[in-house]
């Protein structure tokens, strides 16, 4: 508001009229007035996978490390092949000669009249000849050959690499976690009788205990429907930007919520509003008197005079200022 008074900002609650002090100032604003919800989580992968071997052999490749950058589509580890290509080729070759018995069982079927005799006496052909046998065992060859390949099923980071090059693994054997950490979610604890002032797409604002001295700010993405009966609480996940991998999953995280909000307030902030230690223990601000007016225009120099104020509602960084008869507001 342009024609709002300056507040002073101060961290004291004492103050002397006797002796003047040099005071910065800020503008009193009128906006909209959040109050925010406060709660404790921890950081969590946007997706995560972890990988494991599906056919038995040796090694032969690991072109991966811990926490290295991959693409979808990248090669992160190759089991030896040898016996599953031999089992390919088997398996085709086998597959040739059930093709030429079903041919030369089926070379005369043209003179069968009936089209649906005709397909009957195909389909017994098929089964007697193994050719259906002989195509499945073909194509579980092939897929044999294609599990033996780990690709990235998405583009993210290297995490639990548990495995080294020319290491014999079977079925089942545990390789490495693939995480998407960018965006990064962190998954908050809210209390049952605060959920009902949240919503999804509302700012939120978290610090880690890694980066105590910055805040990264998301959004609400969802808030889960499901109350934990034991811990009173509900799931509420934030979604962080995190381009640099700096947030990693498992990071202990303190967010402030967007909740209630209250348009169109006179706001200043918390610093500005101090506690006059009288009988009445009275709320005061500092405004500031310019010492000359030119044109519409205040001089830069003027003075900070006190003045009884009565607040509303607060947030973590602003008080409402409220009208008050009784202090001419």
């Amino acid at each position: 508001d342009e024609d709002s008074p300056v507040s002073v900002e101060s961290s004291s609650t004492q103050f002397s009229t006797d002796i003047p002090q040099p005071v910065t100032g800020s503008l009193v604003e009128r906006d909209t007035l959040w109050i925010s919800v406060s709660a404790t989580g921890r950081a969590v992968a946007n997706r995560e996978v972890l990988l494991s071997a599906q056919t038995e052999g040796f090694l032969t490749s690991l072109p991966v490390r811990e926490s290295q950058s991959v693409t979808e589509g990248d090669l992160l580890a190759q089991v030896d092949t040898i016996e599953l290509s031999l089992a390919l080729q088997e398996a085709r070759a086998s597959l040739v000669d059930a093709q030429a018995r079903y041919r030369a069982q089926t070379l005369f079927e043209d003179s069968i009249a009936d089209p649906r005799v005709r397909e009957q006496r195909r389909e017994v052909i098929r089964a007697s000849s193994g050719l259906n046998g002989a195509e499945v065992a073909v194509r579980r060859a092939e897929i044999n050959m294609e599990r033996a390949q780990i690709v990235a099923p998405f583009s993210g980071r290297i995490g639990d690499l548990t495995v080294f090059e020319s290491q014999y693994v079977a079925p089942g054997t545990e390789l490495m976690r693939l995480v998407d950490i960018n965006p990064i979610k962190v998954e908050i604890g809210v209390l049952e009788r605060e959920i009902g002032m949240l919503a999804p797409g509302r700012t939120a604002r978290v610090r880690f205990t890694a980066f105590p001295d910055e805040v990264f700010e998301g959004r609400i993405e969802s808030i889960n429907p499901i109350v934990d009966p034991e811990e009173s609480s509900a799931r509420v996940t934030v979604v962080l930007s995190n381009p640099g991998g700096q947030i990693k999953p498992g990071m202990h995280a303190e967010a402030e919520l967007e909740a209630r909000s209250f348009p169109d307030r006179i706001l200043v902030p918390r610093s500005s509003v101090l506690q006059r230690g009288d009988i009445l223990d009275r709320e005061i601000v500092f405004v500031f008197e310019p010492d000359e007016v030119t044109d519409g225009v205040p001089s830069e120099t003027g003075t900070a005079l006190w003045q009884y104020v009565r607040t509303g509602e607060e947030s973590s960084e602003f008080y409402e200022i409220v009208p008050d008869d009784e202090i001419g507001m």
